[in-house]
């Protein structure tokens, strides 16, 4: 009964999770698929989020399957150098940002939370169907994996959403809510294996979106044959998508021959491209901001609080950030209901601000200011274009919208 229950065990539920544990407030977390299995492909943790996870001790085992990232770099779709700028520890923060494959990231947060707290503290083929409350607790109720028909109930003090992008409670508390908010731009997805691409722990961003762009960045180190599992992502202006699914497969034709003449001196892309293990295939979708997230003893997280375009290197990160604020207000109220009500204060404002700066704003806007400069063409010199002042201003404003500046990270 003073149990927190906890709907998902995704990074976001497995990450409040281990900070509940650590805290003293026992908690249980049910998840809806009968096996955990690593899914989805490379995600970065800005050192927003590795100082919070390096708190809950778990740096070393993070360092040990990820790549250290050390610069982010900008080119042109022609392959010319833009703009380049450190990252990380390299940058002068105190600690590191990472490259990682999403399933090695869950494992470890998965591996770490059933040995500190217990196998028992996760209950897998759990789907969520609907929540209820009264003035002692909250009851949930489950069925046995997505259209299962056996029912059961867990009693707690507080029920998290940690459901993701399609989460049954935040259906339950705004039934109305319209379709995803379409960017306009789809996305394709892959890893490859491949020898070191610049420093081997650069994070690349190329081109522009109306003629194809690309996100590629190491996630694991190289092993004997001296190749990396690099993940990418292509992004192009597309009017037409099909509903979001992590796990729907893409076709190389959709989408490669806006890359066919990347032939650069760093990177053959096409080659590179073709090369790839598999190829998902989704549209840079999110939700337009809630007007509040707490319901009495009932509150969401991460995606399930705020789905975002995935541009900025943040979904992931948020998430944490919220288990961490959300276990602080939970150690800091006896009221359930007072202490997500103060989890909502913090989070709510902070989150929407990078939701909407995602839309219009994130740190790729550096490639768009060069397209629109150029109109498209290639520079004898990028001073002549962007002085490296806008480029660094750029670059800063969304770390201080998204929270991760060093002077805020400081304070």
């Amino acid at each position: 009964m003073d149990e927190v229950i906890i709907v998902g065990a995704g990074i976001g539920g497995l990450t409040l999770g281990l900070a509940l544990h650590a805290a003293n407030i026992p908690c249980r977390i049910f998840e809806s698929a009968d096996e955990i299995r690593a899914v989805g492909v490379g995600i970065n943790l800005l050192p927003h989020a590795t100082r919070e996870l390096a708190a809950l001790g778990l740096e070393a085992d993070l360092a040990k399957v990820a790549i250290t990232t050390t610069d982010a770099t900008f080119f042109n779709r022609f392959g010319q150098l833009i703009y380049q700028e450190p990252l990380g520890r390299v940058a002068g923060y105190d600690h590191p940002q990472f490259s990682i494959h999403r399933g090695d990231l869950q494992r470890v947060l998965l591996d770490a939370f059933r040995a500190r707290a217990g196998r028992d503290r996760l209950v897998t083929a759990s789907h969520c169907i609907g929540v209820e409350q009264d003035a002692s607790g909250v009851t949930v109720t489950f069925c046995d994996g997505p259209g299962g028909a056996n029912r059961s109930t867990a009693r707690g003090r507080a029920a998290i959403a940690c459901d993701g992008i399609n989460s049954a409670i935040r259906k339950q508390f705004f039934p109305g809510e319209g379709e995803p908010r379409y960017s306009g731009v789809n996305m394709w997805r892959g890893v490859t294996r491949w020898k070191p691409i610049l420093s081997g722990a650069s994070m690349v961003r190329a081109g522009w979106l109306s003629h194809g762009k690309m996100v590629i960045y190491p996630i694991r180190p190289a092993g004997p044959d001296g190749l990396q599992l690099v993940n990418w992502v292509a992004e192009i202006e597309t009017p037409n998508y099909r509903k979001r699914d992590w796990n729907r497969a893409g076709a190389l034709d959709d989408f490669i021959g806006a890359f066919a003449d990347w032939h650069f001196d760093w990177l053959d892309v096409p080659n590179f491209i073709r090369a790839a293990d598999h190829v998902l295939e989704f549209p840079m979708v999110d939700q337009d901001p809630l007007p509040r997230w707490s319901f009495g003893r009932i509150t969401p997280l991460g995606d399930a609080a705020h789905p975002m375009v995935p541009r900025g290197s943040n979904g992931a990160g948020q998430a944490i950030l919220d288990a961490r604020a959300l276990t602080s207000a939970l150690s800091a109220h006896d009221n359930p209901a007072d202490a997500l009500a103060a989890y909502e204060n913090q989070r709510l404002e902070a989150t929407t601000r990078i939701v909407l700066t995602n839309r219009t704003n994130p740190p790729d806007a550096i490639l768009r200011e060069v397209f629109e400069r150029t109109k498209d063409r290639p520079f004898k010199a990028i001073e002549d274009v962007i002085s490296r002042e806008e480029l660094v201003g750029l670059s800063e404003g969304y770390k201080r919208i998204a929270g991760y500046s060093k002077n805020a990270l400081r304070r």
